[in-house]
Formats: structure tokens, C-alpha cells, sequence
């Protein structure tokens, strides 16, 4: 994109932005939501190569599946990320009293384990169901993170993100500079929520079977500070009503010797739990992208 046409860009995302923080902005969720799965439906249709990689994907991870199978769920995730948007703009509205009646929690025993280790938390999360919400239900239980995530391409666009984001007091920090703030959060005996579900190419680890490239931060954060990698979810169970999910921590006592054995781990855990929700994971991401290049597959 030339120089000129960013500011464009830049004005046109913004504008974007504002339309859908009008429409979804609702104190009704139910409406919100529906409102949501009309945005998912109309992207199905419009964004074939995203489309087209969703179902691809799908074959890699369940050969077993027919093409009408993969095409129903391709449908339902993009619902289901519409869902998550109209979600995510309605955050404004969104009280303590409404986050907590419509969250219900599995797993609790294992955040009290990693918390008793005293070494802080590496919250591994993923682009799986409401990251989002489960970021302000922390917050909200009294519990602060600090969330790695990877800043959007328009500037103005990002402004409103993160004032979106500081409304339920979670604090953002950005992909490309966030070693040093993360070994202080740790330092202190805090949570931090990584994203690392998405292509990569420093290690390839099997995901469903098949190697994917997969960032090894979390596995080397753990082993330099012996904070605790605790895989924790929020998926969607119904209309405004999510689970947090809180799986065992992964080498809690830095036993095992590689950064891969340790990233396999987490893709493992993380799987397990995408095979309960396949329409909720963001399938339209190309996760074997490096593999392919590498003929990996």
C-alpha cells in the first residue's frame, strides 16, 4: 500500500469501525448476536479465499469428515467470529453483574494449583471462542492480566481497540515489544495471556496430526522464569453465556528438557479442546502455511 492510499485506509476503517459499534451496541445481547451471525453470513459469501482456507484446513484436521460437513462448519465459524465481534463492541455495556451471571467455570482447581506455585501465570489461551471475555472475567474475579496481542493495520482503527480493551481493565501489550513487560509482569507474580495458535516458523510441532509451524515464547518464558503455563479457554455454550475452561498446567515443575517438547504439549492440549468446539476456532487462518512452504505435508 503507497503512502497515500494509507490515510485512506486508515479513514475507511475507522468509519467501518464506528458503523459496527452503532449496530452492535445493543443492551440486549440477543440482538447483538444476531446481528453478529447476519455479519457472519454475509463475509461467508463475500470472502471466498478465506472460505476456501477454512475448509481446507478442516480437511487436514478431519479427513474423516465429508466436504458437507466441512462446509456447515466453515458456515458456523464465521457466524460464530460475527458473534464474537458484535460481542466485543457491546463491551461498553457490558456490567460485572451480567459478565459473572453468564459465565460458568471448569477447571478452577488448577488456576489455584498454578497460583500456589507462586512463580506467576503464562495464561496460553488461543483465537478459540471469546479471548476477549475471558480477559475482562479475569479482571472483573479480581484477577489482572496483561494480554500479548498483535496491533491492527490501521492506526486510528487500533485507538479504538485498545479503548475498548482498557474499558474492562485489561492491559494490552503490543506483539513486537512485550519481552521486557512480560519478565516484570511474571516478576511480580502476575498473569500474561499469549496467543500463540497462529502460523509460525521457528518450530513444527504436531496439530491435528499434522506439523505446524508453532512460536516457542511460551515454552522458553517458562523455562527461564518457572512460570506456570496454564492452558485456559472461553468458548461460547449459548446466546451470551460462555465457560471458562482451565486445563492442568504444562510442566509445572520444569521438567522436561526441550522448548518442543513443551510446545507439542500445548498444541496437544489445545486440540483436545478445538475437537469440542470445531466451530469456534478461527479455522480461516492459514496455520499451515510454513508447513506447506517446508513440504511439510
Amino acid at each position: 500500500m503507497s503512502k497515500g492510499q494509507k490515510p485512506l485506509a486508515d479513514r475507511l476503517g475507522l468509519y467501518a469501525f464506528g458503523l459496527g459499534q452503532k449496530v452492535f451496541l445493543k443492551k440486549d445481547v440477543t440482538v447483538a448476536e444476531r446481528r453478529g451471525q447476519m455479519l457472519g453470513d454475509v463475509a461467508f459469501r463475500l470472502f471466498k479465499s478465506r472460505r476456501n482456507r477454512a475448509i481446507s484446513n478442516l480437511e487436514l484436521a478431519f479427513p474423516e469428515w465429508t466436504p458437507e460437513q466441512r462446509l456447515a462448519t466453515t458456515r458456523k465459524v464465521f457466524r460464530h467470529f460475527g458473534v464474537v465481534t458484535a460481542d466485543f463492541m457491546r463491551t461498553p455495556l457490558r456490567t460485572a453483574e451480567e459478565l459473572l451471571d453468564n459465565m460458568e467455570i471448569e477447571g478452577m482447581e488448577h488456576y489455584e494449583t498454578a497460583v500456589a506455585h507462586d512463580k506467576g501465570i503464562l495464561a496460553i489461551t488461543a483465537h478459540l471462542g471469546n479471548w476477549e471475555r475471558f480477559g475482562h472475567w479475569l479482571v472483573t474475579t479480581g484477577r489482572p492480566i496483561a494480554v500479548v496481542a498483535r496491533d491492527a493495520n490501521q492506526g486510528s482503527v487500533q485507538d479504538r481497540v485498545s479503548q475498548i480493551r482498557n474499558m474492562t481493565g485489561m492491559t494490552v501489550l503490543s506483539r513486537g515489544d512485550s519481552v521486557r513487560p512480560i519478565l516484570s509482569m511474571l516478576k511480580r507474580k502476575e498473569i500474561v495471556g499469549i496467543l500463540p495458535d497462529q502460523n509460525s516458523e521457528e518450530s513444527f510441532e504436531p496439530f491435528f496430526g499434522k506439523p505446524a509451524g508453532t512460536v516457542l515464547g511460551p515454552a522458553v518464558l517458562h523455562q527461564r522464569t518457572g512460570a506456570v503455563l496454564l492452558p485456559s479457554y472461553c468458548v461460547r455454550v449459548g446466546p451470551g453465556k460462555y465457560k471458562v475452561i482451565v486445563k492442568e498446567p504444562v510442566d509445572i515443575d520444569n521438567k522436561m528438557e526441550s522448548v518442543e517438547e513443551i510446545t507439542s504439549h500445548l498444541n496437544l492440549v489445545l486440540e483436545s479442546v478445538i475437537r469440542q468446539y470445531p466451530e469456534q476456532w478461527l479455522w480461516l487462518h492459514d496455520r499451515w502455511k510454513s508447513a506447506r512452504k517446508r513440504n511439510l505435508l
